[in-house]
């Protein structure tokens, strides 16, 4: 009986250690979840690069639609694609620079032509010049290029932000039609002066304007149903948008067909975020119906893909409102009339102020006003702060001898961080023999960041900081407060729900060993990291005391 009672108990045994094991497994990774940081859009760190000068995916440059004309400096195609995108992606790169999400230039069908704008033929390299929102230029790539880059960027917790216009079609030329007149107008050209001749006029000469205030029904363009014909898909097309039509009720005209076609790419490969172009030269309420367009898009999207969501974060909305700045709160003032394009479907607006107040400001001057700003004014909402961009001709560092402090005051600013790719990498921004924005627009440096020490030196200070910025939300989204002036140090803090995060900085230190307050942030004998220099220590009377070679400390709870 002891025998087989033994033999009853062994098998018991075993399960009850084979369970508590299990559920110590369990535990560790319900920990390990409840611990990870969650994704806050308004400290995201985003990076900004054009589709056409990041790099090229393939073995070989190809040409398309007979662009074979000469053009002027950096104004023609270099061969930079998505799959270069991809590459980057695959290798870790945004990885490295705590990157959690990426926008890229426009990638729909260009013009097939270029045109002469007196600094010598330019092509629609850029992106911003549309033929065709339904297709991808073979330039960049193709559409299971497109879905490929979504889903190995989801994979590593990356958001993608495709770029949208509405406002414009291409130019004119002799291969691309002008569209029909009760789509575009093409002309006044706008003077700025007020809200109407800003909204209803050409942004420059031979750049036919969309007609977004009309409500009228419109037919589709002769040469888009010839085009749409010879590939194949004209009825595919004409099916969905009547679908469009009948489940919106929206009249058919010209911008919602271009709501249509722009949100379809949500539909269809769950992107998280859209950045609108020109937002102030387009009526406010065609904001308004895109963003209810792109959430209806985006649900859609993960009811149908339950095994791909990322988590429950909206799908999130950028402006260009050229000119605005962070100091104008909500309202963006036309001179003869304000408009708030946060209550017109955008969550955060590009704040074309950061640059000069960079230059103008100390840290802490900088720092206090951003968080005031956000947490009273502008709560709820963001704004997109940036140093450079590819049409700013004025950014903060346009010689690049300021890459050190460029890094530190950008990702450490609250808002959302835009790093234009070649900032972390101190890109030039001055190339001879170009004119105008295209000296903004040359190719990432890659040869320098393999074999360059400099450039090294400056992307590791960047990689340092965008990891900092992307482990801790309080970085971008916290509440900062100072702690001490002389050491310069403060905190910042972030909370929603239980999740909370604190972080304390230093900047402006000694090199060596030096003396860090930590204020209440940091109980005395809890142990902290220095993730800059990778140094932890010991909380002691409210002081970290860490030596290392650098001037800035980045301090978490080890």
């Amino acid at each position: 009986m002891k025998k087989i009672a033994l033999l009853f108990l062994i098998p018991l045994l075993l399960n009850c250690t084979q369970n508590n094991a299990q559920n110590k497994k369990k535990q560790k990774a319900k920990t390990q979840i409840q611990h990870k940081p969650p994704f806050v859009w308004e400290g995201a760190n985003l990076y900004f690069l054009m589709t056409d000068r990041f790099l090229n995916g393939n073995t070989t440059k190809e040409v398309f639609f007979d662009r074979t004309r000469n053009t002027g400096l950096l104004r023609g195609f270099e061969g930079g694609n998505i799959k270069g995108i991809i590459q980057k992606i695959d290798e870790g790169y945004f990885d490295k620079l705590g990157v959690n999400a990426i926008w890229f230039t426009p990638i729909v069908e260009q013009i097939h032509d270029g045109v002469d704008e007196g600094t010598g033929v330019t092509y629609g390299f850029h992106g911003y010049w549309t033929r065709d929102w339904t297709a991808i230029d073979p330039s960049f790539g193709t559409k299971k290029d497109l879905a490929e880059l979504v889903a190995k960027a989801h994979a590593k917790g990356i958001r993608i932000v495709l770029d949208g216009v509405i406002n414009h079609t291409g130019p004119v030329t002799d291969v691309d039609t002008v569209w029909p007149n009760d789509w575009v107008r093409t002309g006044p050209q706008c003077d700025y002066k007020n809200y109407q001749n800003t909204t209803a006029c050409t942004l420059v000469k031979n750049l036919p304007d969309v007609l977004t205030e009309s409500n009228e029904n419109v037919e589709l363009p002769p040469f888009l149903i010839e085009k749409w014909k010879k590939e194949g898909r004209y009825e595919k097309e004409v099916a969905s948008l009547d679908a469009f039509f009948k489940r919106t009720g929206y009249p058919r005209a010209p911008k919602y067909y271009i709501i249509k076609w722009l949100t379809d790419y949500i539909l269809e490969y769950g992107i998280d975020g859209y950045r609108g172009d020109t937002v102030k030269h387009v009526d406010e309420s065609v904001w308004t119906d895109f963003k209810t367009q792109c959430e209806y898009a985006f649900v859609t999207w993960k009811k149908n893909n339950p095994s791909k969501i990322l988590d429950n974060s909206p799908f999130y909305t950028i402006g260009e409102v050229y000119n605005y700045s962070i100091s104008n709160g909500q309202d963006f003032d036309f001179g003869d009339r304000k408009v708030n394009y946060f209550t017109h479907g955008f969550n955060n607006l590009i704040n074309f102020e950061f640059k000069w107040n960079a230059a103008q400001k100390s840290y802490e001057e900088l720092f206090s006003m951003y968080s005031n700003k956000l947490s009273n004014e502008l709560k709820g909402f963001s704004v997109l702060n940036y140093i450079s961009s590819h049409d700013d001709g004025k950014p903060f560092d346009a010689a690049r001898t300021k890459s050190m402090e460029s890094g530190a005051k950008l990702l450490l600013t609250p808002g959302i961080s835009q790093i234009y790719y070649g900032d972390e990498t101190g890109r030039s921004l001055v190339v001879p023999g170009t004119e105008g924005d295209a000296t903004l627009r040359s190719f990432m440096n890659w040869n320098d960041v393999k074999s360059n020490l400099e450039t090294q030196k400056i992307l590791s200070h960047w990689q340092k900081l965008g990891q900092f910025r992307k482990k801790h939300p309080a970085v971008g989204a916290g509440i900062h407060k100072e702690i001490s002036n002389k050491p310069y140090v403060f905190s910042r803090t972030y909370s929603k729900g239980k999740y909370t995060d604190q972080v304390v900085i230093g900047l402006e230190l000694n090199k060596g060993k030096k003396e860090i307050p930590v204020g209440t942030i940091f109980k005395n004998g809890s142990k902290v990291k220095d993730t800059y220099s990778g140094k932890t220590a010991i909380v002691s009377k409210g002081i970290v005391t860490v030596d290392s070679d650098f001037d800035l400390v980045l301090l978490e709870k080890s």
